[in-house]
């Protein structure tokens, strides 16, 4: 019953943030909901949002527990970026403002706390990886987008991965995180 509400809890909140990424200064902008959709930020929240919503509906299937455990792998590495390079290198004020403290920090914790605390199945290392797979897609796009596209077409380097030109260390060490970050679940799922 908890896991549910906080599904329910989750799928609501972030829904509602996600439209207001259509509003600037008062206005409804299509643009700027565009824009937000270039962030790892709102794709991992939204992606664990639709896991949350279909476990709410479909709690004992494993395809949803299966979603739900790559959302909140995603969002997990989103909390872990933050706190350990975006806060340091942006501030944690710009990063847990408003709808920030949402999507960088309550939500993770609270997809995290339903998963391996009111949805635990145990897990095999195969199941595992599938929890890198956001990073992996996200990052070779945000690789492409701001490594190799033209200027005119690319993405400024908004997370700052490319730094110095180090895109490779960042590449990897995101990946390297991610694969972490999978085994420690599938480590506490099967405890």
């Amino acid at each position: 019953m908890i896991d549910t509400l906080i599904n329910a809890f989750v799928f609501v909140m972030t829904m509602i943030l996600t439209v207001l990424t259509f509003k600037k200064e008062g206005k409804w902008s299509w643009a700027n909901g565009k824009q937000a959709f270039k962030y790892f930020t709102i794709l991992s929240n939204v992606l664990c949002a639709v896991s949350c919503l279909l476990m709410v509906f479909f709690p004992q299937t494993d395809w949803a527990w299966t979603l739900k455990y790559i959302g909140t792998a995603a969002v997990t590495v989103t909390l872990l970026t933050v706190f350990f390079f975006l806060g340091p290198t942006q501030g944690y004020g710009n990063m847990l403002r408003g709808a920030g403290c949402f999507w960088h920090l309550i939500d993770p914790v609270l997809a995290i706390l339903s998963f391996l605390i009111w949805e635990k199945r145990g897990m095999d290392s195969g199941s595992a990886l599938l929890g890198v797979l956001p990073v992996a897609v996200y990052g070779t796009l945000y690789l492409c987008k701001v490594v190799f596209a033209p200027e005119e077409k690319g993405w400024p380097d908004f997370y700052g991965f490319n730094a110095g030109g180090h895109w490779k260390i960042s590449f990897s060490a995101m990946l390297l995180a991610a694969v972490l970050i999978s085994f420690i679940f599938m480590l506490l799922q099967n405890a």
